[in-house]
């Protein structure tokens, strides 16, 4: 069938909060927060707490979605997090919705797309922010000048050179197995919703999708290189992602938010890594709302830290955050999903 072409609605005239969208009679079963980690609001393992801003930043690269997407205009979803690919979207033109089921995350998200607020240290933040101070204290190349000359590069044939040379040897290797492997440090303080989404040997995994980004991109112009190898903003770079009146906020969980949306509300959506740690009955569903939420022939984007199944690694090359094992585009059809 020919994609139907998107209606266009008003732009949004000021970011809001609402808790649920209106209802009209689409397929829904209830409580799939239920079967989702992210319910929790929390990374790490331990008694139950108020939930916790998880990101400071986003690592996913909006390249892929302003790629994929329709043209600017089109109604867009995108998962709230810390706000970076909201703000890239609406910067591009596109009318976006942005949720997360995460309080903290969303009133932090609210102030730096209201306000322009500067980026904070999530939990994610302080893990990196621990491994890259064990790695300087340890290993001489990975003090911080070694690593910020090595960020300045912009040849990445002479990126991939350094990175085996001088970076990537037996130290690193044996610091990141104490660290990502099964039974390492992440593993443990991990709640155990998550900690079956770390790949099997998730060092090497890891190391190995670091070598592909710099292999293929230059770090001068990678902002998430810099935050990930030396826990700085890129020189120069923008760093405030204000969109004050350009982004709406929805507080809910995405697969409930999909299915009780109006058939065909958005013309494409971006969910970041949303499937990591639910189930697959959770998958299920989501697959079904997005079919049902997103018009024929709209776009959607999901994210991984797995490794590739049999429909292999997608986009994951192209985008330079360096840590996705999987970046899935796929197109909803009337007849179901088809990859790209």
């Amino acid at each position: 069938m020919t994609p139907a072409a998107p209606t266009r609605r008003p732009a949004n005239r000021a970011p809001r909060e609402d808790r649920a969208p209106r209802e009209d009679g689409a397929p829904r079963t209830p409580g799939p927060a239920a079967g989702t980690p992210w319910r929790q609001g929390r990374l790490l393992a331990g008694p139950a707490r108020r939930p916790r801003v998880l990101f400071g930043r986003m690592y996913e690269d909006p390249a892929v979605e302003l790629a994929a997407f329709p043209p600017p205009g089109a109604r867009v979803l995108c998962i709230a997090s810390a706000g970076d690919t909201a703000a890239a979207l609406a910067a591009a033109g596109y009318e976006v919705t942005a949720i997360d089921l995460n309080p903290a995350q969303l009133a932090y998200a609210r102030t730096r797309l209201e306000d322009g607020a500067p980026a904070a240290t999530g939990t994610a933040e302080r893990l990196t922010g621990l491994g890259r101070a064990a790695a300087a204290a340890l290993l001489p190349g990975w003090r911080p000048a070694a690593v910020a000359d090595f960020l300045r590069l912009d040849d990445p044939g002479e990126q991939r050179r350094r990175w085996t040379a001088e970076f990537d040897g037996p130290g690193l290797r044996l610091l990141a197995a104490a660290a990502l492997r099964p039974a390492g440090a992440l593993a443990t303080v991990l709640r155990p919703g998550f900690r079956c989404v770390l790949p099997r040997g998730f060092d090497e995994v890891l190391l190995r999708r670091i070598a592909r980004t710099v292999a293929r991109h230059p770090n001068a112009a990678n902002d998430w290189a810099w935050r990930l190898l030396l826990g700085r903003e890129r020189p120069g770079a923008t760093g405030g992602i204000a969109a004050p009146g350009r982004v709406r906020l929805v507080r809910g969980e995405v697969v409930e938010h999909l299915e009780r949306c109006a058939a065909g509300s958005y013309d494409a959506v971006t969910l970041s890594n949303v499937v990591d740690g639910p189930g697959p009955e959770f998958a299920r569903r989501l697959r079904a709302a997005v079919e049902h939420a997103v018009r024929p022939g709209g776009t959607a984007v999901v994210r991984s830290l797995r490794e590739p199944g049999p429909g292999g690694a997608g986009r994951a090359a192209e985008d330079r955050s360096a840590i996705w094992g999987v970046v899935r585009v796929v197109r909803t059809r009337t007849d179901g999903v088809g990859n790209r």
